[in-house]
């Protein structure tokens, strides 16, 4: 070799390590994806997101990027996305339980009697065992629960008080059996219908009623299209802040507990924003009309007894050797239950 060349080739070994130098020093960047709207102050995923952001920018070196209103597909391609480390950060709902079964349990009915006992099963021993659980499922590390708000009915036939008033009735559903049981358990017609087809359904008597939170109800109009309303809380849905465990155990230890903390807190924001629109929404919909009904709590537990048998039988079948979950449910609910009563 030459002592041009060789020259030439110390001086490329010198930048090839002075580049990934620099690169490493660089900050890194995080992905952070989901399906609400920007908006923080109405938007419970965008509220979250953002104040995740905030605090991760100002406390790390980190940069975070935010991908809101499904601009990187739905909550089912973006766990994906997480899963493979493509988007680190996704804030998804019922996509949990594509890929963590066990997650399916939150979704058995009339389960929570409010969302501070929900927030209280999550927050508690419950709700890290899960998270843990799915950890080891999926590789996926939960940082923080957040929620899409308690479901319940609408329709434009009549008001509802107890199941028998739903006998007849046509319900729009989603496409996922719990919710199928759940109906037909109550003993009304669950129609599996596509949400962007829901407004034409109901315009033309396709079904007579569907099931949503406040907030869905009222931002989508679709109180303009039903007289009443039953607030039976049948689901409570819960958000889940997730990131690839893989990307996170890269990170320094400082700014791993920034990042959990930052979860908390996030999914923390969602819930007050949740609550903040369902509030505005019921408030906004009486006022422009609907009839809202709130069950007793003898005809919540009619509701109960007839929903909960089907749906958690289905849920047994399916789920197998992780069926185990929904006793740990019951009992964690039972005991936060009697915790509140004291």
């Amino acid at each position: 070799m030459t002592f041009r060349a060789a020259k030439l080739a110390f001086v490329g070994t010198v930048l090839a390590f002075g580049t990934a130098s620099i690169v490493e020093a660089q900050p890194q960047t995080i992905r952070f994806g989901h399906v609400d709207p920007d908006k923080w102050q109405s938007s419970k995923k965008g509220a979250a997101a953002r104040i995740f952001k905030n605090i991760v920018e100002s406390e790390t070196d980190l940069t975070v990027d935010l991908y809101p209103a499904g601009s990187l597909g739905d909550e089912n391609e973006m766990i994906q996305q997480a899963i493979d480390g493509m988007t680190p950060v996704v804030m998804v709902s019922g996509a949990m339980s594509k890929v963590c079964p066990a997650a399916g349990v939150l979704d058995i009915p009339y389960m929570f009697e409010s969302p501070v006992v929900a927030w209280q099963v999550l927050d508690g021993q419950f709700g890290d065992a899960l998270a843990q659980h799915c950890l080891e499922q999926t590789g996926l590390r939960t940082l923080g629960y957040g929620e899409t708000g308690f479901r319940h009915f609408t329709n434009s036939e009549h008001e509802i008080h107890t199941p028998a008033d739903m006998e007849g009735l046509k319900f729009r559903v989603q496409d996922i059996p719990l919710y199928v049981e759940m109906v037909e358990g109550l003993g009304a017609e669950p129609t599996p219908i596509a949400w962007s087809e829901l407004p034409t359904a109901l315009s033309t008597g396709v079904v007579d009623g569907q099931e949503n939170p406040v907030g869905t109800i009222y931002n989508n109009n679709l109180h303009e299209l039903q007289d009443y309303m039953t607030l039976d809380g049948h689901v409570y849905g819960t958000d889940f802040l997730l990131i690839n465990d893989q990307f996170f155990s890269q990170l320094s230890e400082q700014d791993q507990k920034v990042l959990e903390r930052a979860g908390v807190i996030a999914g923390n924001m969602g819930r007050a924003i949740q609550q903040f629109t369902t509030a505005e929404g019921l408030k906004a919909v009486q006022e422009e009309g609907m009839q809202v009904y709130s069950p007793t709590a003898e005809e919540l537990a009619a509701f109960r007894e007839q929903a909960q048998p089907p749906v958690i039988e289905w849920l047994r079948n399916d789920l197998g050797d992780e069926a185990v979950w929904i006793d740990r449910l019951k009992e964690a609910v039972a005991d936060t239950s009697t915790d509140t009563d004291e």
